[in-house]
């Protein structure tokens, strides 16, 4: 790969986890702090997030494989986000911010998988070559998150006017980056394409079928992080520091420091593919979801902070090794006409279905554990904890890749 692409494929990345990570993490404190949500309004707004996954990946695979430059689409998504980012910012009640946030997410979710096709193909050997680019969004993560977290943004409106600036200079970027024509099917096409018929084959697959399976059920305990770790983190420090001011205690920058982590393990992802290989690799990122939720529980920010460091820390065995190691797999596993609907299938296992699911749960755990409006945040935890231990079990016993597909996306 020319060095040039690689500096343009790493800028993309940096931009797309800038803007994502400018709000994401962020939002429910400012639903809650802003615009007094409850529990379950803050659930329902992530699983906005989760509802554009189920329905946008497919439709814009579809047109990334078929129709359209990758990066052409990319660019309109981008822009067109930026304009509902500016709506979105005016919005001062609960209920209508959902609906307008599902809107912009309808712009954002498709760049997830849009960004890793144009980055996959542009590449000879994805398992060692895509890390180094992919870790310029977690970099993203820890800059944006950062920024929020020393000026003090994490409850105001700034959040959303961040990514909306940056929509904008990816949005013009995207005409600029490497040339991702279309690579499917030219012939007719029909309703089951619109739904990713082509990327079905994939469940021909046992072990494509469990990981798929897995990767739902991990996204429900990811789902509880993103919505509440901030939140929970807060309210630790709020009881350990009483006398303290909560806007000093720095939440948003301890927090990055599981983007810090996430870099390190991106880095030694190749050098664990050789040494481990897929599986080994799935199972200590699972494993390394239920100690982080066990300690988010448990953990005090006066007794046991190394418990609740620990917890931020964990994210990027536990991120890498199953997200990123699965972004790997499916590119493996799809053949060459497919690898834009592969992603967006995975990403509706992932961010679509999976986080949708807890999200909604996520908000009734929070509301059916506080009382007088005070939280019990260990019973919140060990719900999340309960379920990534069943996910591992579940990948444990049978999940077996087999050997590594053809380039013609034979199956294993």
């Amino acid at each position: 790969m020319k060095l040039q692409t690689k500096i343009q494929l790493s800028l993309m990345m940096f931009l797309l986890y800038c803007i994502w990570g400018a709000w994401y993490g962020q939002m429910s404190k400012y639903l809650t702090n802003q615009l007094s949500a409850t529990g379950v309004e803050v659930g329902q707004a992530y699983a906005m997030f989760s509802l554009a996954m189920l329905v946008s990946p497919f439709l814009v695979g579809l047109l990334a494989d078929r129709f359209l430059a990758a990066e052409k689409l990319l660019a309109g998504l981008n822009l067109a986000g930026a304009a509902l980012l500016y709506a979105l910012v005016s919005v001062r009640e609960a209920g209508t911010f959902i609906w307008v946030l599902l809107l912009y997410c309808l712009t954002f979710t498709p760049a997830i998988a849009l960004t890793t096709s144009i980055a996959m193909r542009q590449m000879g050997r994805p398992e060692t070559e895509f890390p180094p680019i992919r870790v310029f969004g977690t970099l993203a993560w820890i800059v944006v998150v950062n920024v929020v977290g020393w000026y003090g943004w994490g409850d105001q409106a700034t959040i959303f006017e961040v990514s909306m600036v940056l929509s904008l200079v990816l949005g013009f970027f995207s005409f600029f980056l490497p040339h991702t024509p279309p690579t499917g099917n030219t012939g007719s096409v029909t309703w089951a394409h619109f739904i990713g018929k082509d990327a079905f084959v994939l469940f021909r697959s046992r072990s494509f079928v469990i990981f798929f399976l897995s990767s739902v059920l991990v996204c429900i305990p990811l789902a509880f992080y993103y919505t509440w770790a901030n939140p929970s983190l807060t309210d630790a420090y709020i009881q350990a520091f009483p006398d303290r001011d909560p806007g000093g205690f720095g939440i948003e920058n301890k927090m990055s420091l599981g983007q810090v982590s996430e870099v390190f393990f991106l880095l030694l992802l190749p050098l664990a593919f050789r040494a481990w290989g897929i599986r080994m690799i799935f199972i200590v990122g699972l494993a390394a979801w239920v100690i982080r939720f066990l300690f988010f529980g448990y953990g005090t920010a006066d007794e046991t902070p190394w418990m609740l460091y620990s917890a931020i820390l964990l994210h990027g065995i536990c991120y890498d090794f199953f997200f990123v190691s699965g972004q790997i797999y499916i590119d493996q596993k799809a053949g060459p006409a497919i690898k834009a609907q592969a992603q967006g299938l995975i990403t509706l296992a992932t961010y679509g279905i999976g986080m949708f699911l807890g999200n909604l749960i996520a908000g009734y755990v929070k509301d059916s554990n506080t009382l007088q409006g005070i939280t019990h945040w260990t019973g919140v935890w060990l719900i999340p904890a309960g379920i990534a231990a069943i996910a591992a079990v579940l990948f444990v016993f049978f999940f077996r890749p087999g050997a590594v597909p053809s380039s013609k996306g034979d199956l294993a």
